[in-house]
């Protein structure tokens, strides 16, 4: 064991690594990139439609559905990697504690699916 310092230096060498290159290719875009500004390159993109209302208006609530869908099977897939990774030293037991984990998560999906949260009409 050494002193704390020591225990982080790879770390926090890594982290200094990293910050060097990303803030070396964000320069090297900005100083050699082009800029070459037009109207159609500056107007606002909304998936592919031209603006034709105001950005304040109301969205439909199955889109904030779909985000929350979203948020719970990322944090899934959160609980999945651990899991996965020690699988192996957790036995039979912590198998199917997984499996009823999934299959409450499953259980959600079929329910928003037949509600049709998923379907965009």
């Amino acid at each position: 064991m050494g002193s704390i310092a020591e225990q982080y230096f790879s770390i926090g060498l890594f982290l200094v690594i990293a910050l060097g290159f990303a803030a070396l290719f964000v320069s090297l875009g900005f100083l050699r990139g082009q800029y070459n500004p037009y109207k159609a390159k500056n107007s606002p993109f909304e998936c592919g439609l031209d603006a034709f209302q105001e950005a304040r208006m109301p969205f439909d609530t199955r889109y904030y559905l779909v985000a929350m869908l979203f948020i719970i099977f990322d944090i899934e897939i959160a609980f999945i990697f651990p899991w996965a990774v020690t699988v192996g030293g957790l036995g039979a037991e912590g198998f199917w504690h997984m499996m009823v984990f999934l299959g409450v998560l499953t259980l959600g999906l079929i329910y928003e699916w037949r509600k049709g949260a998923l379907e965009w009409d």
